[in-house]
């Protein structure tokens, strides 16, 4: 089944705010075998709206709409929607009653801006936003094609999608049966991995299909399968996942769609490890991506950020002499980090980093990119250490990003050694 998307607002095309909904609604429908048709941006703009509706409608019976619903003048969808399906504003009750019980829960008071969001047109079927005042409109043609209207605000969307997508299964229903596994590979490009999975991929049923899809240091590995029959389909994609790992072997970091920190904390929980950073060039990312995750509190002990030489020799005992000969970017220094974080924590596992993030800073001996990597961990009272030099491309944060990625894998990678 194909979904159109339409962006609304000129925060998007002005680049004040990134479109993040569009790949929310794809993550929310893609397990059911649904897929983004097409997705238009367009600005505050009447005819563009209703231009962008018809081409929507043009590929895909269902649309979503994200965006211009707010309570100013520049949103003008509402009105937009009534020149395209008829009807006339009026204020529900419903709607009214959520917004100024979302209202009365901030602690502030319904202006006639805000009251404003009540007024829908009589031509659409209502959803309550449970966490917004913007309401869900739910529009349908005489042929039968739907069009959905979704707040801006990406929380809001993300928390009502599931509740939407369920109303547009119910009014689109489909004979076959879906079923999806995740792998998360490590250690290979994703011109290497097609390679090494080609023979394998070249004989697969029609019933089920291979995406690659991915990250720094890190690839997705999305086993997708469409059939009438649920059981069967349920244990194909079963039975392809099980293949997959074993040619993969130790490259596999997870069998499920989890981030590198979700799958380290998951991983040093179970087995009673506790977790600590040293960071230099990735300045605190990897403690931030590891406590975002909520119950992080139980693993990570805590972090240094020893953006300094006198910070890293103070608080995580590097050898001044180690920093004068070799510098900061150095497996020595970073190997010292990591044992310095169990030290100053009592730890049992940890991360530390040392690079050149850029754009400046580079030498040739050192350029920009290179980044030093080391976690230790000490088991049964013994204190074992590996390290790495990466090499990473792209700007300042894809260095961070890259390098925070690549010492969570490190460290499950030691974890799981004997």
């Amino acid at each position: 089944m194909n979904l159109s998307v339409i962006v609304i607002g000129d925060e998007i095309l002005l680049g004040q705010v990134i479109d993040t909904n569009t790949s929310a609604i794809a993550r929310t429908i893609g397990p059911a075998g649904w897929r983004v048709a097409d997705v238009q941006t367009v600005g505050d703009d009447a005819d563009a709206i209703l231009t962008a509706i018809d081409r929507a409608f043009a590929t895909s019976d269902a649309v979503i709409t994200t965006g211009g619903l707010g309570p100013t003048k520049d949103d003008i969808t509402k009105q937009t929607l009534i020149r395209r399906f008829g009807g006339e504003l009026y204020e529900n009750a419903e709607v009214l009653e959520n917004v100024e019980r979302l209202v009365a829960r901030r602690k502030m008071k319904l202006n006639d801006l805000t009251r404003a969001q009540a007024m829908v047109p009589t031509s659409c079927r209502v959803i309550q936003n449970r966490v917004g005042t913007a309401p869900i409109m739910w529009f349908e043609t005489p042929e039968g094609k739907v069009l959905v209207t979704m707040p801006g605000v990406p929380f809001e969307t993300e928390t009502m999608l599931p509740e939407v997508f369920g109303l547009l299964q119910r009014r689109f229903p489909s004979p076959d049966h879906f079923a999806h596994a995740t792998l998360m590979v490590t250690d290979y490009t994703e011109s290497a991995l097609a390679e090494h999975l080609a023979s394998w991929e070249a004989a697969l049923p029609p019933h089920l299909h291979l995406a690659y899809l991915p990250q720094p240091r890190l690839i997705r590995l999305r086993i997708d399968g469409t059939h009438t029959d649920q059981a069967f389909i349920e244990a194909e994609v079963a039975r392809a996942a099980e293949e997959i790992k074993a040619l993969v072997g130790p490259a596999l970091l997870a069998d499920s769609d989890v981030t590198p920190a979700e799958n380290l904390l998951a991983e040093a929980r179970r087995e009673g490890f506790t977790i600590a950073t040293a960071e230099s060039c990735t300045g605190g990312n990897i403690a931030h991506t590891l406590t975002l995750i909520p119950g992080a509190s139980d693993v990570v002990a805590g972090g240094v950020v020893s953006y300094s030489n006198d910070v890293k020799m103070r608080l995580l005992g590097v050898d001044p002499a180690t920093l004068d000969t070799l510098g900061a970017v150095s497996i020595p220094v970073v190997e010292q980090m990591a044992r310095g974080a169990l030290a100053a924590t009592g730890a049992t596992l940890s991360m530390a980093t040392s690079g050149i993030a850029g754009p400046g800073g580079g030498t040739p001996e050192k350029p920009v990119g290179m980044v030093c990597i080391a976690a230790a961990i000490t088991r049964d009272g013994q204190t074992n250490v590996v390290s790495e030099t990466a090499y990473f491309t792209g700007s300042r944060s894809r260095v961070i990003a890259s390098a925070t990625t690549r010492a969570l894998i490190l460290a499950t990678q030691l974890l799981r050694r004997p």
